[in-house]
């Protein structure tokens, strides 16, 4: 007879005639049409299912065989009663008596906070906050066209104009990343619904493509080959364990020795202005998300309909490409200096919380830093609670640090310029270890010439 097993977070009963499985046996499905899962020591058949999940198939894979309880609970708000419901009719066994899953007392502690911080209201959005947020995006965009109407078209109004726009992109991609969250409102529809709106008409980007590839990273931060923000290898090699890998393979295009120096040339400059342009198109056309495909030429349009009169349709587009190059290099260098100087490895056996302390830091509370990182200075409190509103991570934060000096976790937080500098250090270290490894089984030069 399986062990008796409260259903607090999955609904749907539990039969008494339900298997009782072991890690190793749970362990065993975890392929395409075979996909199991363990979610509060309950065993989840998902193959099925998994490829009409919302965020995509590949984040259910991400867990096969694996127990997804914490990141389950992290990534689905308590007032979205749909998830749980779905699953609980997916339940085929639980785990045995003396199952433990990993990390259990740090996760459990982990819970206690989380559930602190939803009787203290931390995980209500302040709607006013986020309604002037919205208001400066908006704001600065006006003044940015009102300043290329009134003054034209010269050196000093372009400058200006494109400093206005690199902000409010800049700040809009703040928004949809909170959205996307579903931090915002107080139902997933309405975040889903606003994130389209934002993303597409403000940014020229996809709702879809940002969920497919952003839950993919806050699942498995820096795992290689499951999060696609650490999808570079062609052009840098990161961590300890990658390089070394590549160098082994002879794998790779480019001299990573000198990665932390092109990094300038190659890594901001052109990450929006290329690499995500090409993605979001090839995920709008696999996908065939016409919806998302709409909202994006709806950005285009109002470019066109207010930049074409003075510009014309080439120029509207040189202004649009010279702004994505410009935000480019604000984007990277943020969203990168909490994960490239942290740890990278293939798929490890982590606990979750501990996952995300090794592969994320904080840089130092200010209102310039909040401001201009989108609270993504406080990129642990995020990682932990992904849909608790940002202008809430300064007061879960104390608690978070206490749960890591229990148990043993780096709680790293830096200055903005440190953060910045590490992105560099860690490339020149990885860098290194390429070339290393790479000649390794070379003799070295005095070998040669003793040889010769």
């Amino acid at each position: 007879m399986p062990p008796q097993v409260k259903d607090e977070v999955l609904s749907g009963p539990l039969s008494s005639a339900l298997r009782t499985f072991t890690a190793e046996d749970v362990a065993q499905h975890n392929s395409k049409g075979d996909t199991y899962i363990i979610v509060d020591d309950k065993v989840l058949d998902v193959s099925e299912w998994m490829g009409r999940h919302p965020g995509g198939p590949q984040l259910i894979k991400q867990w096969a065989g694996q127990d997804a309880s914490s990141a389950f609970a992290a990534m689905h708000p308590e007032n979205t009663a749909a998830p749980r419901a779905i699953l609980g009719k997916m339940i085929v066994g639980v785990m045995n008596e003396g199952y433990e899953r990993p990390g259990k007392a740090c996760e459990d502690d982990l819970a206690v906070i989380r559930k602190e911080a939803q009787k203290e209201g931390l995980f209500k959005p302040n709607m006013s906050f986020y309604a002037a947020h919205l208001a400066h995006i908006v704001v600065i965009e006006a003044l940015a066209w009102a300043v290329l109407w009134t003054y034209g078209t010269g050196v000093v109004p372009m400058v200006v104009e494109c400093l206005l726009f690199v902000t409010t992109q800049a700040q809009a991609g703040w928004l949809q990343h909170d959205l996307g969250h579903l931090s915002v409102f107080d139902s997933s529809g309405k975040n889903h619904l606003a994130h389209r709106v934002v993303i597409g008409f403000l940014k020229a980007a996809s709702a879809s493509w940002w969920n497919w590839r952003h839950y993919m990273h806050h699942n498995k931060p820096n795992v290689i080959r499951m999060d696609p923000d650490v999808k570079m290898a062609y052009f840098f090699v990161i961590g300890d364990k990658m390089p070394k890998s590549w160098a082994a393979k002879r794998k790779g295009i480019a001299p990573y020795n000198w990665q932390h120096r092109y990094w300038f040339l190659v890594g901001p400059p052109f990450l929006l202005p290329v690499y995500f342009h090409v993605d979001v198109i090839a995920r709008v056309i696999h996908t065939r998300d016409w919806k998302d495909a709409l909202w994006i030429a709806s950005f285009f349009g109002r470019w066109m309909l207010l930049g074409a009169p003075l510009f014309g349709f080439l120029g509207v587009i040189a202004l649009y490409f010279t702004v994505r190059f410009i935000e480019s290099h604000w984007f990277v260098w943020v969203t990168q200096m909490s994960h490239i100087p942290m740890q990278v490895d293939y798929h490890n056996s982590w606990p979750w919380v501990e996952s995300q302390l090794k592969t994320t830091c904080n840089v130092h509370e200010s209102f310039f830093n909040d401001w201009f990182t989108g609270h993504l200075n406080f990129q642990i409190e995020h990682h932990l609670f992904p849909t608790m509103p940002r202008h809430n991570y300064h007061k879960v934060a104390p608690k978070i640090r206490m749960l890591c000096e229990k148990h043993g976790l780096d709680y790293q937080c830096k200055t903005l310029y440190r953060a910045f500098a590490d992105i560099v250090e860690s490339l020149r270290k990885s860098g290194e270890l390429w070339l290393e490894a790479y000649h390794l089984d070379m003799p070295a030069p005095e070998s040669k010439a003793k040889a010769a």
